[in-house]
């Protein structure tokens, strides 16, 4: 799904100006590494460039509470923020799994250490995504949906990190091809758990294809300072990659609904 961004922006006067939106998640949507970060957000680096305050500023809704975290997994998401959502609520976003599968540590290893140690964390990362995750998710999600039981929920995922290359500076293309397939993984099991409860699935890897990382136009983060920026969207990736992915799932949800 490709939407020029700005495309598909609702009319206030039409069903967005009812829209009770809220965000949910990690920091892919706290927007980590996107920058101009709320001072009053603290730890969860809440950006002003996450695609979800571009999203709610775009289209005119009605109220927006931002409540995504660094660092947050399915867990915390569960323990402190389902707060923000009432039976008011009519849209939901979140992107949630990375961490709960060790997205932190997996990279440490992958950029620390060798191609086989970083090949056999993504392994131990793979097997919990495939067999623990599913069930954290169901769990969450089911709490989304009893709390807000008439919301629009889309789940969006994560795009795989590098454009495979034959020369690029930094990891080995083994490495890069072993965290590409992790994403891969990841996505497929947060895509089913999505269809499972019900919820929207927006796939943002065909946004960022041909922007990863190695690819002469980048809409992520490579290591970078601050470290916890390193392996996130950008500003750009934000504006061009998860705002028009949530744009079209968020209309589609409400074609859904009509």
């Amino acid at each position: 799904m490709t939407f020029a961004a700005g495309s598909m922006v609702w009319p206030a006067t039409a069903s967005a100006a009812a829209t009770n939106y809220v965000a949910l998640g990690d920091s892919y949507s706290s927007g980590t590494g996107a920058g101009s970060y709320d001072p009053d957000s603290g730890a969860c680096k809440r950006s002003a460039n996450s695609y979800a305050k571009l999203w709610a500023a775009a289209n005119g809704a009605s109220s927006f509470k931002f409540a995504a975290c660094s660092g947050a997994t399915t867990a915390t998401v569960t323990s402190g923020q389902l707060g923000s959502l009432s039976s008011s609520t009519t849209l939901v976003s979140i992107t949630v799994g990375g961490n709960d599968a060790g997205f932190s540590d997996v990279m440490q290893v992958c950029v620390l250490q060798s191609e086989s140690n970083c090949k056999t964390r993504v392994t131990q990362a793979e097997t919990y995504m495939t067999n623990t995750l599913p069930g954290r998710l169901d769990s969450l999600y089911s709490k989304i949906r009893a709390k807000s039981p008439s919301a629009r929920v889309v789940v969006l995922g994560y795009p795989r990190l590098y454009k495979i290359v034959n020369v690029c500076v930094g990891l080995s293309n083994g490495k890069r091809t072993a965290l590409n397939r992790a994403a891969d993984t990841l996505d497929g099991v947060v895509a089913k758990a999505a269809g499972r409860a019900g919820f929207t699935w927006s796939d943002v890897r065909d946004e960022f294809a041909g922007h990863e990382l190695c690819s002469g136009d980048d809409w992520l983060n490579a290591v970078t300072i601050p470290i916890e920026s390193s392996y996130h969207p950008t500003a750009r990736g934000h504006r061009l990659g998860y705002l028009p992915a949530m744009t079209g799932s968020a209309r589609a949800a409400v074609k859904q609904d009509a």
